[in-house]
């Protein structure tokens, strides 16, 4: 049966069960919704699917209906009897574990996978920032996450939505905004907006960890000009910062992941 919020609500009642801001659970209660996040992401028979934060199973269930083979992790162990209800008569591996503490470079092994996924907004980023640089199985992601995330992770130099997620996402990936989300399609309503993000894998530089290392540290001042906010990580930031033909005024950001590779390789 296709969820919606009265649906999903009446499913937690009935059960006793209140959703949590710690565990960042705001359930989708759009099934078209649904479907447009399935079709997104462009998966069918014989996909290999991960999902992170499976919730009351509305996108897990869409995304078996769909032909795909489906590993959802859910924290919650509250939800596992609404979740076994959900995906009854489909093939779905459930999970239930925190996906922080899960190795999944051993769970899912050589074979291609697609995240498809609405992340928890609580641990969202650094788990799909990690999988882009960890997991090279994970080829490609159709999730969504808040719209201020969702813009930090597609965000250009000169941006004030700029970081290190930018960076992160810019080393590793292809990476566009699909549409956004609006509040009252879930349950509870968060205040804020959702988006739908795409990225898909592209080889990362040699230099790339170096890269972030760099970015990271210099992104901690992000106000400062690099010559100054290097200084802890570089002996000579001026020398490096002309070696790697970065103008020497440039504060973190105003450059490109490009860029930061660049004075990676010549300072490693």
């Amino acid at each position: 049966m296709p969820q919606g919020r009265g649906e999903i609500r009446a499913r937690l009642e009935a059960r006793g069960i209140r959703p949590t801001k710690k565990l960042g659970q705001n359930f989708l209660g759009d099934p078209n919704l649904v479907d447009r996040i399935v079709r997104a992401a462009a998966v069918g028979t014989g996909d290999r699917v991960l999902e992170v934060g499976a919730g009351t199973g509305a996108l897990t269930r869409a995304l078996a209906d769909a032909g795909a083979q489906v590993v959802a992790y859910e924290i919650d162990r509250r939800l596992e009897a609404i979740l076994r209800e959900a995906l009854a008569g489909t093939d779905v591996d459930l999970r239930i574990a925190d996906i922080t503490k899960v190795d999944l470079m051993a769970e899912l092994g050589s074979e291609r996978w697609v995240m498809v996924a609405n992340l928890p907004y609580n641990v969202g980023t650094p788990v799909l920032l990690d999988a882009l640089r960890f997991i090279p199985a994970i080829e490609r992601f159709t999730v969504m996450v808040q719209r201020e995330v969702a813009d930090r992770l597609t965000a250009s130099p000169g941006s004030r939505s700029y970081g290190m997620p930018s960076i992160v996402v810019a080393l590793n990936s292809d990476a566009r905004l699909l549409f956004t989300v609006p509040p009252d399609v879930f349950f509870p309503i968060p205040d804020v907006e959702s988006a739908v993000v795409e990225l898909v894998r592209k080889p990362a530089p040699a230099a790339s960890e170096r890269a972030i290392e760099l970015a990271t540290v210099a992104f901690q001042q992000r106000r400062k000009m690099l010559r100054r906010s290097l200084g802890g990580a570089l002996a000579d930031p001026a020398a490096a910062l002309a070696a790697a033909a970065i103008p020497a005024t440039a504060r973190p950001e105003d450059i490109d992941a490009a860029a930061f590779v660049r004075l990676a390789q010549v300072t490693s």
